[in-house]
């Protein structure tokens, strides 16, 4: 599927028909609004009327209008990424997420079709705002539902699409992501702070070192951060959302990344190794044995991830005002977050 016009009464009827029972009481009416400020794919939700007069919402993904986001999606297999997590992996983790009701894809063309649950009135994190340390806290704790399932599980090296390309393709990553860096600088040169230039000129330099895998390794999101967070507004309970970027990875690196991007830096500073003890003792009474030594060093390795998404993120989709507002706080924090923890030490020249 490639635009939100072909999602017809007699379309949707046919694809929810297994979980909603449309052959008896069919979708006559289909109305949808744009939602969201996801670059990569375009989101819609959708509000369908049915025979009897009733009414329902769902979520509706597609691939990007943007050409530019649409070749990035297929470049990335990010579309494959989360079309094949509904299908595969979200059954078998605890991690909160909207059902999926329909999930299809070309994964050759990156024609794709995503339906899911709406979680309204459950409201998304502000990436920019950042939040409190109670959220964190229970942003952290689901986190630990996506991370404690797979914990160092072997079988993980089979699935080919979640794992990718560990060879040529972080090869070719290392070749192309220092052009990227300088086109960042280029681009946003009046922005870019001087902390930043410093994290930067580090990290794009001793790339093959961050992308050497290190510790225990399990399924991780990959971009877990607010804007990709479901808050629910009566229980705060957590719900996530964008498997665009999921893969084999490490668990205290997915951590960083939501840590060093959605705290400001003095609430970080403040609170973070508070945030890391609960993140740990989370993963033990989930039943991972884990070596708090060596969690806390994958912890500060993991704070280049999102200087480096920020980067490469920026350089590869479709421009916006939010967006280039989002890329320069993610650059800044990421960037404060790794010279604070001395995280340049982990990366060899």
């Amino acid at each position: 599927m490639e635009t939100v016009e072909a999602l017809t009464p007699e379309w949707l009827n046919r694809a929810l028909d297994a979980q909603w029972s449309t052959a008896r009481r069919p979708i006559l009416s289909v109305h949808a609004e744009a939602l969201g400020t996801g670059q990569m794919c375009d989101s819609y939700r959708v509000r369908v009327t049915f025979a009897d007069d009733s009414t329902a919402t769902l979520v509706a993904k597609l691939p990007a209008a943007d050409p530019n986001s649409r070749m990035a999606g297929l470049l990335m297999r990010a579309y494959e990424k989360e079309v094949r997590f509904y299908q595969e992996l979200a059954p078998q983790l605890a991690v909160r997420t909207p059902a999926a009701l329909h999930a299809d894809i070309d994964a050759s063309t990156g024609s794709f079709v995503l339906l899911l649950d709406d979680m309204a009135p459950a409201t998304q994190g502000d990436q920019l705002a950042g939040c409190d340390p109670d959220r964190a806290v229970a942003a952290l704790g689901e986190l630990v539902n996506l991370h404690a399932p797979r914990w160092g599980d072997p079988e993980l090296a089979n699935i080919e699409w979640l794992l990718g390309d560990r060879g040529a393709g972080r090869d070719m990553l290392i070749g192309l992501l220092p052009t990227m860096w300088d086109g960042f600088v280029d681009r946003y040169h009046a922005e870019v702070a001087d902390h930043v230039r410093a994290a930067g000129d580090v990290l794009f330099s001793r790339l093959a070192s961050l992308f050497a895998d290190h510790g225990p390794q399990t399924v991780v999101h990959g971009d877990y951060r607010l804007d990709n967070l479901l808050f629910h507004p009566y229980d705060g309970s957590v719900a996530v959302l964008d498997w665009q970027t999921c893969t084999v990875g490490s668990g205290p690196a997915d951590a960083a990344y939501f840590v060093g991007a959605g705290l400001m830096a003095d609430v970080r500073r403040a609170h973070e190794v508070a945030l890391f003890e609960h993140y740990l003792d989370s993963l033990s009474a989930a039943g991972v044995a884990v070596d708090r030594s060596e969690c806390w060093e994958l912890y500060r390795r993991g704070t280049w991830g999102g200087l480096l998404m920020a980067v490469a993120a920026s350089m590869l989709v479709q421009r916006t005002e939010r967006g280039d507002a989002m890329f320069m706080a993610m650059a800044s924090r990421h960037a404060r977050h790794a010279l604070d923890l001395d995280a340049a030490d982990l990366l060899e020249a």
